[in-house]
């Protein structure tokens, strides 16, 4: 049996899209024929503390010189090249999203998280990052050669299409509440379209970054939409399809993707998209079932919702292009092909 070791920090149950990717994919595996053994890393990368890269360390240096170690980016990224150097091994990289493009980070991390980054992918025997996208970033920012690069899209399951609300037309976003997701701008441009009918859900961890979240509510409560803007946590699958379902639109203004899942499994509810221009939402998410507005900027997100709001044909026709596209979309033992693939090279 074919062996490979997941370097993955903290928990791997953890309910954010990355950790996700990281479980299916290694879920896919298994029934490829591989034994993957998860190695769980410290969970304060990216910015982890001396005893933590210490710890690292020795966890690495416990792993087969053979196997393949497909390395989490949350982790890789940050990790001195000087451990890598004195372990040496087949490290695979996973790049979800550059750490730099963290959305609100300050520029000295912005500049040290580039640095780091750049010099850990020197020590990647292969790199797999999630989007098209993210790959033509890494090239031209990171000094990797596109031929180190594999794409492997998350994949997405067939899922029943959304019956729409009850009531009012309902706004759905999902993701763990950061900065990043742009959470504050979406209700900012719902608090200028504040006399329509909607009502408005936030489905995701609220645990990820507390002061983020702290600022969310304080920001709904300021435009008095407590009532109507529902910040519902962290959802099991059964609840968090119950509201893909419940759903008239998916929106969520993020100010940068490396792929954006959520995207992806609203067009498979066949829902319409209203996302930021930019990163990789525009090529998760096809123009004939999205609308796009420019990162950061509440007022065109209001603009673009009233419109919406106010137009139920334009939201059939972009919903009718979510369903037929999400058809196409790869599913996870697609991902996992891919992924198999790299880490036979790596083998080898």
């Amino acid at each position: 049996m074919r062996e490979a070791v997941f370097a993955i920090p903290g928990d791997l149950a953890t309910p954010t899209g990355g950790y996700r990717y990281d479980r299916r994919v290694i879920e896919e595996l298994g029934k490829l024929g591989w034994n993957v053994r998860v190695l769980a890393l410290p969970g304060d990368f990216p910015s982890p503390s001396g005893a933590s890269l210490r710890k690292t360390e020795e966890l690495l240096a416990a792993t087969s010189e053979e196997a393949p170690v497909f390395f989490d980016g949350l982790a890789f990224g940050a990790i001195p090249s000087e451990i890598l150097i004195r372990v040496p091994r087949r490290y695979v990289a996973l790049v979800h999203h550059p750490l730099a493009f963290e959305t609100g980070l300050p520029p000295e991390r912005v500049s040290y998280f580039r640095q780091s980054e750049r010099a850990a992918l020197v020590h990647a025997v292969h790199i797999v990052v999630t989007s098209a996208a993210t790959r033509d970033l890494i090239v031209s920012d990171f000094g990797v050669t596109i031929e180190c690069v594999t794409v492997a899209e998350p994949g997405t399951e067939p899922a029943p299409r959304a019956r729409g609300s009850k009531g009012p037309p309902r706004l759905l976003s999902v993701g763990a509440v950061s900065p990043r997701k742009g959470f504050r701008i979406l209700v900012e441009a719902l608090a200028a379209i504040a006399e329509l009918d909607w009502d408005c859900r936030i489905a995701g961890s609220l645990d990820r970054d507390k002061d983020e979240t702290a600022a969310l509510r304080k920001s709904i409560a300021q435009a008095k939409l407590e009532e109507r803007v529902v910040l519902l946590g962290t959802l099991d699958e059964d609840r968090l399809q119950a509201e893909y379902d419940c759903a008239t639109l998916f929106v969520l203004p993020s100010h940068f993707e490396g792929y954006g899942m959520a995207f992806a499994e609203a067009l498979a509810h066949g829902l319409p998209v209203v996302a930021c221009s930019g990163s990789a939402t525009g090529s998760t998410v096809p123009a004939a079932a999205g609308v796009f507005v420019p990162a950061g900027n509440a007022e065109r997100l209001a603009a673009a919702l009233r419109r919406l709001l106010a137009n139920t044909a334009e939201v059939g026709k972009l919903s009718d292009a979510a369903w037929e596209h999400a058809k196409n979309l790869p599913r996870w033992r697609d991902t996992a092909a891919k992924v198999a693939a790299v880490l036979e090279k790596a083998a080898a």
